[in-house]
């Protein structure tokens, strides 16, 4: 039982950092209804840009609260800024192309995120710089909560409750709704689009950025493609939510990572990243708009 409970902490820890990605893939398919595969490249990017800052700033090697702000602040703005680069350059001149364009477009966007990054970071891993220092809080019998997990399950809720905020309770929430709904009607009222996407764009990649310091923190190796299997988890737990739907991102990414943590404490590890694949197998099959998702109809 004692084991049990661990594993249940070891996963939630876990699943809220596939939500943190998770949430930027729905987010940007909500408003544009399209996959934004380029989303697990930028949580890459970011993760070096906090290892070269950490070495450049010289704090690679002085953990505490302080180091983690400042590089959760520089992996957000080094994400936003590649994310708006993407939306503005490679997504934006095909906005009225077949989806099918924009599918290869951002196919091509991620493979160049990825081959770009052995080019210019080098293929080699790399040691993710001390963030903080993991230490057991408290235990309960051999139950242990260590500063690891509470701190990724601190940072995560901070980001959602943030994001929650944002778009049910400010007025770029209203438009940001607004414009998933109906771009058309909602420029017709005075929202621009074009802004409005760019910014869904700036705050997805902002939240992968968090993502990608709180992975380095807990399992500190990065190397450029670091974010393919990531991403598809990730991928899969907003499909398993109900892609489109920021509460279901949040519920399917714990679902993963409960079930992830799951299968490695009792049947093996080799079937870890299988189990992602299985689970979006099944959803397709008997429920294919997910947990908390709706069926629409697709007009031809």
């Amino acid at each position: 039982m004692h084991d049990f409970i661990q594993h249940i902490i070891n996963g939630i820890s876990l699943g809220s950092i596939y939500a943190l990605i998770a949430l930027g893939y729905t987010m940007v398919y909500g408003i544009l209804k399209m996959i934004n595969f380029a989303h697990s490249d930028v949580y890459m990017v970011g993760a070096f840009a906090a290892y070269f800052a950490a070495r450049l700033l010289n704090i690679e090697n002085n953990p505490g609260i302080l180091t983690l702000v400042i590089l959760l602040i520089v992996s957000m703005v080094s994400c936003s800024l590649l994310g708006l680069a993407i939306e503005r350059l490679a997504y934006r001149p095909l906005r009225g192309a077949p989806k099918l364009n924009i599918l290869i477009t951002a196919i091509g966007v991620s493979l160049f995120l990825q081959f770009g990054g052995q080019l210019v970071f080098g293929a080699d891993p790399k040691v993710f710089p001390d963030v903080m220092k993991d230490f057991v809080l408290f235990n309960i019998g051999p139950v242990e909560l260590k500063s690891f997990d509470v701190t990724v399950l601190v940072v995560s809720i901070i980001a959602m409750f943030g994001l929650q905020f944002l778009i049910y309770n400010t007025k770029l929430g209203r438009a940001m709704r607004a414009v998933s709904a109906n771009a058309s009607v909602a420029s017709l009222l005075g929202v621009n689009p074009d802004r409005i996407i760019a910014f869904t764009f700036i705050v997805g990649s902002s939240l992968a950025g968090i993502g990608s310091v709180l992975v380095g923190m807990k399992y500190p190796k990065i190397e450029p493609l670091m974010g393919m299997m990531i991403g598809l988890k990730a991928f899969v737990a907003a499909v398993l939510g109900g892609i489109g739907n920021v509460r279901g991102a949040v519920l399917g990414a714990l679902i993963m990572g409960l079930s992830e943590e799951m299968v490695v404490a009792y049947l093996s590890s080799t079937y870890r990243d299988a189990l992602a694949f299985g689970i979006l197998i099944v959803i397709l099959i008997f429920k294919p708009a997910g947990l908390l998702g709706k069926y629409t109809v697709e007009k031809v």
